[in-house]
């Protein structure tokens, strides 16, 4: 009873060391060494609750003059105090990638380098991530940390190199990355020190730099494409188109970097995945394989998946904890390029479609689920995500056992079954954005309908009182008024025909894949063309009214005229060029140009 009331020893109390912390910070030597001159205990001691002692506020502060009269003060081994997580001044220095402190404290004590913390990481972890991203400062130490210092530990072998590595590749210094492979290409088949991360898996959430077609615009993905095959042939003939290709992309400062750092981690990826072939299963899957195959099988990173199944085959027949296949994934994560790659690997055909989850669920099933929402995202407005969901669905289908096509999951619900459960929301919003759609555009195609339909009975100039001709009959501006009014009337009633078709549709799911978009097609093209008939006709009656003999009328009216025409192509085309590549395009299932798994 008496031990159990006994207090617990105070606290140590650091508030009178308060003045000297912010006069360290604010690297006022005159007055530190006041301080220290006064207690000369307070040059070593703990200054605050994280006891961190007068070196590791000065190497916060970072300024070179005021540690270097500070170390002079204190002998070599009274440079590496700890603070609360075992780290010494050298780790807070390099962790701000201040060099001109790291090599004040280095040059007195060289063995800094080789002190772990509580987490067992060494100055040089912390210079990888350093706050300034600073690729000096990571090239500083890893010339003064060597791995043959005698007496002490190596940085960069076993876990310790990993944990290493995995910073390289988060903080994107892949060529760095690459160049400790090469050194240490044990690397490879190790984790790092927390056990849950290799640098297969860092590569992979590393927000992958092996681009993906998504990540770029129209330009870029030009660009990229024609240089790559350019910088892959040596043919003298194309020297100038390389030339050209090269000097666009400098011009895009941002796909140069993409393309830098492409390069760069597909190299460090082949390299890490040869590392592979030496391992036997129970080696590679204690690398976390598995869950780095399958993070970057629904990040649609295919050039991982290829090769990794190219140094270790076996690893596509791996399934996660629900029982699923990469197949299964891909489909489900919407992942189209590792999709095609399956689909182009007759060997994989064979065995993955076969395959159901610990649900019941088939391939089917996973394409009949919601697209996650930053893929449906990729295509824009509820109706066209809708038709995307719709080519999946239909697509998967081609390639699912017609055993499986109407069979149920654990839930007893059919693929179809599950394709209506889970768009419904969908379907009901891409309804919506067609019927809003249309209706605005019949407004435009009515009112159209209305203007042309009146000019074409009340013509310019009007009608001779001898004959009832029109005035104007023998001007060729005349002839092209009536030509270009009259299409302008057949295209916007056709459009109006057509918008009006859209809004007494029955909006069934499978009108979706075509049946809506193409009616939509039709009737914005026609619009366009209404409009623009229509300006030409006006343009027309302007000028037989008020420009005879007067080009500098026809011009002004042209130039004004094409105002509407490009603010309406501007404003539609990229829905339409969406609608007519989404509907009649290529499509996202194409085999061409992704590599076949090598056997």
């Amino acid at each position: 009873m008496a031990a159990s009331s006994q207090t617990l020893p105070p606290k140590p109390d650091f508030s009178k060391y308060l003045p000297l912390y912010r006069t360290i910070l604010a690297a006022n030597w005159e007055e530190a060494l006041i301080f220290f001159n006064q207690d000369a205990a307070t040059i070593r001691s703990p200054l605050n609750n994280y006891l961190e002692t007068a070196l590791h506020i000065a190497a916060k502060a970072g300024n070179a003059l005021f540690m270097e009269k500070l170390v002079a003060l204190l002998l070599d081994h009274e440079l590496s105090p700890r603070d609360d997580y075992g780290s010494t001044p050298l780790h807070i220095a390099a962790r701000l990638g201040n060099i001109e402190v790291a090599h004040i404290l280095v040059r007195r004590n060289s063995n800094l380098l080789y002190l772990h913390n509580n987490y067992g990481l060494f100055p040089i972890h912390y210079a990888v991530r350093n706050h300034r991203k600073s690729k000096d400062a990571i090239l500083y130490f890893l010339g003064v940390t060597r791995d043959d210092e005698y007496g002490q530990p190596n940085p960069y072998a076993g876990p310790t190199g990993v944990s290493l590595l995995v910073a390289l590749i988060e903080y994107k210094f892949y060529d760095l990355a690459l160049q400790l492979v090469v050194s240490y290409p044990d690397l490879g088949r190790h984790n790092s020190l927390t056990g849950d991360m290799s640098a297969l898996d860092a590569i992979v959430l590393s927000d992958c730099s092996i681009i993906n077609k998504h990540t770029l615009n129209f330009w870029q993905s030009f660009i990229f494409y024609c240089v790559s095959k350019a910088e892959s042939t040596t043919s003298p003939p194309i020297f100038h188109l390389i030339s050209l290709l090269q000097w666009l992309a400098r011009k895009n400062r941002d796909i140069v970097n993409k393309m830098a750092l492409h390069h760069q981690v597909v190299k460090l990826l082949k390299c890490l995945c040869d590392q592979l072939k030496t391992l036997d299963e129970t080696q590679v899957i204690s690398l976390t394989t598995r869950h780095a195959l399958f993070e970057a099988t629904s990040l649609d990173i295919w050039p991982f998946i290829l090769n990794i199944a190219e140094a270790y085959p076996m690893s596509v027949y791996f399934v996660n904890n629900m029982g699923q296949n990469i197949l299964h994934v891909a489909v489900m994560n919407r992942s189209e390029n590792v999709f095609n790659l399956v689909c182009g690997t007759s060997v994989l055909m064979a065995y993955l479609p076969d395959n159901r989850d610990f649900y019941k669920n088939n391939t089917l099933h996973f394409a009949a689920k919601l697209a996650p929402l930053h893929k449906l995202n990729l295509v824009s407005g509820a109706a066209l995500q809708m038709q995307r969901e719709l080519q999946w669905f239909k697509e998967v289908k081609k390639i699912t056992p017609s055993k499986y096509l109407s069979s149920r999951n654990e839930d007893e619900k059919t693929p179809s079954m599950v394709f209506t459960e889970e768009h419904k929301e969908l379907k009901e919003a891409g309804e919506k954005w067609m019927k809003d759609t249309a209706t605005s555009c019949t407004i435009a195609a009515a009112l159209i309908v209305t203007v042309v339909f009146a000019a074409a009975i009340t013509v310019p100039g009007g009608n001779s009182g001898e004959n009832g001709l029109p005035i104007f009959t023998n001007h060729n501006a005349f002839t092209i008024f009536g030509i270009s009014n009259a299409a302008s009337l057949f295209t916007s009633a056709t459009s109006l025909l057509v918008f009006l078709c859209i809004l007494t549709s029955r909006y069934a799911e499978e009108d979706f894949l075509y049946a809506l978009p193409k009616r939509l097609i039709i009737g914005l093209f026609t619009l366009i063309l209404s409009i623009i008939f229509m300006m030409i006709a006006f343009s027309a009656t302007v000028y037989l009214v008020f420009g005879q003999n007067r080009r500098g009328v026809l011009i002004i009216v042209a130039l004004f005229a094409c105002l509407p025409v490009t603010s309406f192509v501007l404003l539609q085309f990229p829905l339409f060029v969406a609608l007519v590549s989404s509907t009649y395009g290529r499509g996202i299932f194409d085999q061409r140009g992704i590599p076949q798994l090598l056997y």
